[in-house]
């Protein structure tokens, strides 16, 4: 399996995709792809919730195996535009992107794990990580990640 390629454009995240600003999805770059890619699953983790080890702020598959998914995807558990997509229900217990929001005073790392699948999931709206998980079971043929920090 060759690495996937996954870049942000940036190392710490610019306002407009934090929870103080536009709370908007970020662009992601994906290089590399394998030829045989059906389908994407992101799932972003925060390890620096305490209450939490695997803090998930965003979570999303059956998205095209394209080179780029576009900033601003709506909150929708199902997307139509600007790019075709399911949405889980998050750690926050809503559906979508939330952007980082540390306590004032931290510096947060955020993990955007990406997984190329070669099946589109048979997976509803709202599930939960652990539901997305046991779907990938099997499926994976690439991954990569990349991190981004957020001081508030």
């Amino acid at each position: 399996m060759k690495p996937l390629v996954v870049s942000l454009g940036f190392l710490e995240f610019p306002l407009d995709y934090t929870a103080d600003g536009g709370n908007r999805s970020p662009r992601i770059t994906l290089k590399d792809l394998e030829a045989g890619a059906v389908s994407v699953a992101i799932m972003v983790f925060n390890p620096f919730i305490k209450s939490c080890c695997s803090f998930t702020p965003w979570i999303i598959w059956n998205l095209p195996p394209a080179p780029v998914i576009p900033e601003g995807i709506p909150k929708d558990g199902r997307v139509t535009l600007p790019i075709s997509a399911v949405q889980g229900i998050t750690d926050y217990g809503i559906t979508g992107y939330t952007g980082p929001q540390p306590p004032p005073g931290e510096t947060h790392r955020y993990q955007f794990r990406v997984y190329v699948l070669d099946i589109l999931l048979d997976l509803p709206p709202g599930s939960d990580k652990h539901s997305l998980v046991a779907a990938m079971d099997g499926h994976m043929i690439q991954y990569g990640e990349t991190v981004a920090i957020c001081t508030r």
